[in-house]
């Protein structure tokens, strides 16, 4: 029963993510906690802060405080709310919206994109995929030096010191072995809050 509200349905709509502090819907009239699952379903993946946060930067493109921003201030505020959207994906988000490149997004159509953006955005896989690329023979494991040489090369390039600080970070010696598993998961890890 539980596994049927996980099956994709329709993009959600800005009643599934508004919730007040209290966790009733807004506008509802009833303090039921959100009416239906996919309002609970939808309060799983948004937290009210997130919501606050999002809200108040798209606030910040919505100069003419309309409701509104414009689809060329889209991948800016993604962005600036941790987001990695390629021009494409931005792109792909607009057209699934039936928002041409001119055009304006309301907040709940921005909400949604976030969720998707985010829901799609997992780092864990997209490292995984990039260390299959370069394990050839499929052995579980890249060689340290040949990690480093991709790091400081391709995509984003980091600088030596920053592979330095990786590696000991992850506890990886610099001419042995680096287990997928292994380093994504002490990479992934979430920071130490001091």
């Amino acid at each position: 029963m539980a596994a049927e509200h996980l099956l994709p349905g329709p993009p959600p709509s800005l009643a599934d993510f508004r919730l007040e502090a209290g966790g009733t819907e807004r506008g509802s009239g009833s303090s039921e906690r959100t009416g239906g699952s996919r309002g609970l379903r939808m309060a799983k993946f948004l937290s009210q802060d997130q919501i606050n946060e999002y809200k108040e930067c798209f606030s910040l493109y919505d100069k003419q405080q309309r409701g509104k921003i414009k689809a060329t201030d889209l991948m800016v505020a993604m962005r600036c709310l941790g987001a990695s959207p390629t021009p494409g994906e931005v792109q792909w988000h607009l057209q699934t919206h039936g928002i041409d490149g001119n055009g304006e997004l309301d907040f709940s159509t921005f909400l949604t994109i976030m969720h998707m953006q985010i829901k799609q955005e997992d780092p864990k896989k997209e490292i995984l995929l990039a260390m299959l690329m370069a394990d050839k023979e499929k052995k579980g494991y890249i060689m340290a030096s040949d990690l480093r040489s991709k790091l400081t090369s391709l995509g984003e390039k980091l600088t030596h010191k920053e592979v330095d600080d990786l590696f000991r970070e992850a506890g990886i010696e610099p001419n042995g072995k680096v287990k997928y598993d292994e380093f994504i998961h002490k990479i992934t890890l979430p920071g130490q809050d001091y």
